[in-house]
């Protein structure tokens, strides 16, 4: 009985984990796009205070462990750049308009942020990880010219196709996005 409790376990285990891994970060589309939305998905959780109730639980935790880190919260949008450039489409810059103003909120007004650009496979490694840059350099230029953005709260990264979101279909949009991630201190 206790063999097959523990293979039970261990199933359950085993699923459990392969559920969190199949999960992919969503993008969010033209129309999902809202400054609340952006505003939840970027503002990081209150630190936990520690409590002082009763536990049932015990953590165990090897001596010079780092303590664990929080992933950063971060909010992938479907920017739209003209074919093999880093201009921006009227529809891209409608959707920054939101991303701009959500930046401005008073939740996170006196954060930081990581704009990552990202490229499906096509072009070759090097020319995906220069254009990704410089799109996430025109989302930053664009957040401080048309939303008065600190480029001190701001970094572009270019990640080129090394972060593909749907390995399935390499060329899909979703694989061609920016990222903002809040840049945790």
């Amino acid at each position: 009985m206790k063999q097959l409790i523990s293979i039970l376990f261990w199933l359950a285990l085993c699923a459990h984990s392969m559920a969190i891994f199949a999960q992919t970060e969503r993008v969010l589309r033209d129309d999902e796009v809202n400054e609340s939305a952006l505003v939840e998905a970027l503002l990081p959780e209150p630190a936990a205070e520690p409590s002082l109730g009763r536990s049932r639980s015990i953590r165990i935790v090897p001596a010079g462990s780092p303590a664990p880190v929080a992933k950063s919260p971060q909010a992938s949008m479907l920017i739209t750049f003209e074919t093999k450039s880093a201009e921006l489409t009227p529809k891209a810059k409608e959707v920054l308009d939101v991303l701009g103003r959500a930046l401005q909120s008073d939740k996170l007004a006196q954060l930081k942020f990581s704009i990552e650009g990202h490229a499906d496979p096509r072009g070759g490694e090097e020319a995906n990880l220069l254009l990704s840059q410089k799109r996430a350099a025109a989302v930053v230029k664009y957040l401080a010219e048309h939303q008065n953005i600190s480029e001190t709260r701001l970094v572009a990264v270019g990640k080129g196709q090394t972060e593909l979101l749907n390995l399935r279909d390499p060329i899909a949009p979703e694989n061609r996005r920016v990222t903002v991630k809040t840049v945790m201190q």
